[in-house]
């Protein structure tokens, strides 16, 4: 269900949206090196996983490009799951973030459908065998698609993630900024995801604040723990919580980095986008939260000058 049923359609056919109006390296087999090295590829093979109706996919689509620039590939139907189903399924790609759009018209097996995001890896088996000694669980095993293979993992806390190997590698370009996957977590289960993630991603801890201010999860009064990591699957920011979430924070999954922000809120409004929490500040950027047609839910974010 990531992008691997996307990635069969040409260049060219990708139709360009700008308003509303190499990978060269073979999969590794050496187990060594990739305990070494790692499975990662770069920040850009890492797709957000969004579930719409049907009857949502094109105002979707629509309102995503005409919110963040960028190109969609061809619609296609197709199976994208080990077990009988069928949906439509596109790519749409901007320079600060990607999607793999799925509109099924089947009900979707389990565990589709809760997974945030999907991650190119080098080598599927290898990548597979790190997480399960990385701690995670498999939730999916391994399974063949017309392009390549798949995987479902689950990281401690119950953090879904797929991951995807194709025969011919893809070569996209790199983001203009790399977006960040937000991950809510209690204080019983951070520990045993960080100690896991990091040890599948290769990652590294860039900040852990323990007094983050409350705004951020929409509780001014209060502070709670931030944890940013980055590697070469990208950027993921964890939340420590009770739990206590005024809506709609805990359902937006990737948060986007936008130049000026307010002119992104004010395409994205032209655009059909509902802005749920509108701009508000917090140490080192600005942010929002927005509600595109069919449900799908995010921050939008601009640095502050330092």
């Amino acid at each position: 269900m990531s992008s691997r049923i996307l990635l069969r359609l040409a260049p060219a056919a990708l139709a360009l949206f700008t308003s509303c109006a190499a990978i060269t390296q073979a999969p590794s087999t050496d187990a060594e090196n990739n305990t070494t090295q790692g499975v990662a590829v770069a920040p850009q093979y890492d797709t957000t996983h969004v579930y719409v109706a049907p009857e949502d996919v094109d105002r979707f689509v629509t309102s995503f490009l005409g919110t963040f620039g960028g190109k969609s590939t061809k619609q296609v139907v197709a199976t994208v799951t080990p077990t009988p189903s069928s949906t439509t399924s596109q790519l749409l790609q901007t320079p600060v973030g990607t999607v793999s759009l799925f509109g099924f018209k089947t009900p979707i097996p389990y565990p589709f459908g809760a997974e945030r995001n999907g991650l190119l890896v080098t080598d599927l088996d290898a990548a597979v065998a790190l997480a399960e000694a990385s701690g995670s669980d498999v939730l999916v095993a391994p399974f063949p698609d017309p392009i390549g293979r798949d995987a479902v993992l689950q990281f401690p806390g119950g953090v879904n993630t797929q991951i995807y190997w194709h025969f011919t590698p893809p070569s996209y370009a790199a983001f203009e900024t790399v977006p960040e996957n937000r991950v809510y977590l209690s204080p019983q289960r951070v520990a045993a995801f960080l100690a896991s993630y990091l040890a599948f991603s290769h990652g590294h801890i860039v900040s852990d604040v323990h007094a983050a201010p409350g705004i951020e999860i929409g509780r001014p009064a209060d502070t709670f723990r931030r944890i940013r990591i980055e590697s070469k699957f990208g950027k993921v920011t964890v939340f420590v919580t009770d739990g206590h979430l005024p809506v709609p924070w805990g359902r937006e999954s990737t948060g986007y980095e936008v130049a000026d922000l307010k002119a992104t809120l004010a395409k994205a409004r032209s655009c059909g986008v509902t802005v749920l929490v509108d701009l508000y500040s917090s140490e080192d950027r600005v942010s929002a939260l927005v509600q595109f047609p069919g449900g799908y839910i995010a921050e939008i974010h601009s640095p502050l000058p330092h």
